[in-house]
C-alpha cells in the first residue's frame, strides 16, 4: 500500500472545480445513499455533480475545497456556512423518482435536526475514486483538515453515508453520534470530533 503525504493536499482553485466535482462523482458511484436517491447509473451520473455543487460547493469560495491531484477531494464548509438548501430542494423535486421524494425530504429533515448548532467545520463530501483507494489519499485529506480544525480549536462534524467509512473517521478522532434514517433510506452515521488541544 502506498501512502500519500498530507503535504500534497492543496486548496482547489476555480479552475479545479470541475475536476473536484468529477472526482467526487466517481467516488460516490457505489455510495448507498447516493444510489438510493438515483438508482440508475445514467441518472446518477447526470444528477450527482449538481447535487455535489449545492451540498458542498460553497467550500470553493472559502479555500476549503481540498484536492489531492493524484485523485481525491473533500469539500469542507467553515463555521456559519451552510449547503445551498434551496438548490438541493429544487433538484430533489425535479430529479428524484416522485415515490422517493417524501422519504428523501424526511431524511434531509433528520439531518437538519441532528446537525450541531455550535460553531464547527462541516464535511459534506469527501471521496476517492475506486481505482485510487488504498493509497492513503483519504487519510491525507483528513489529516490536512483535522490539522486545520485543531489549529483553529474548532470541532468538526460529518455524516457518513457509507458504514464502511466509519472506522476511518474514528481513526481521526470522530465519534459516532447516533443514526439518521427515514423511510426506505439507508442509514447515515453522524460523527463529531473535538479539536485536539496542543
Amino acid at each position: 500500500m502506498r501512502t500519500t503525504s498530507m503535504d500534497s493536499v492543496r486548496a482547489a482553485q476555480r479552475e479545479d472545480r470541475e475536476r473536484v466535482i468529477q472526482l467526487l462523482t466517481d467516488a460516490f458511484a457505489a455510495d448507498p445513499v447516493a444510489r438510493w436517491v438515483w438508482p440508475k447509473e445514467s441518472d446518477y451520473r447526470a444528477r450527482f455533480p449538481q447535487f455535489a455543487s449545492a451540498f458542498g460547493g460553497r467550500a470553493f469560495a472559502f479555500g476549503s475545497a481540498d484536492l489531492l491531484d493524484i485523485g481525491g477531494a473533500a469539500l469542507w464548509l467553515p463555521p456559519g456556512v451552510e449547503p445551498d438548501g434551496d438548490q438541493m430542494s429544487a433538484q430533489m423535486e425535479t430529479t428524484v423518482e416522485p415515490s422517493r421524494v417524501p422519504d428523501l425530504a424526511a431524511l434531509f429533515e433528520e439531518m437538519a435536526r441532528a446537525h450541531p448548532t455550535e460553531p464547527h467545520w462541516y464535511l459534506p463530501l469527501i471521496g476517492v475514486p475506486p481505482e485510487q483507494q488504498g493509497r492513503g489519499i483519504g487519510s491525507a485529506l483528513l489529516f490536512h483538515a483535522v490539522a486545520r480544525c485543531d489549529a483553529e480549536r474548532l470541532p468538526a462534524y460529518l455524516e457518513s453515508s457509507n458504514p464502511r467509512n466509519v472506522p476511518l473517521y474514528e481513526r481521526f478522532g470522530f465519534v459516532v453520534r447516533g443514526r439518521i434514517q427515514a423511510g426506505s433510506s439507508p442509514p447515515m452515521i453522524p460523527m463529531w470530533r473535538e479539536p485536539v488541544r496542543k
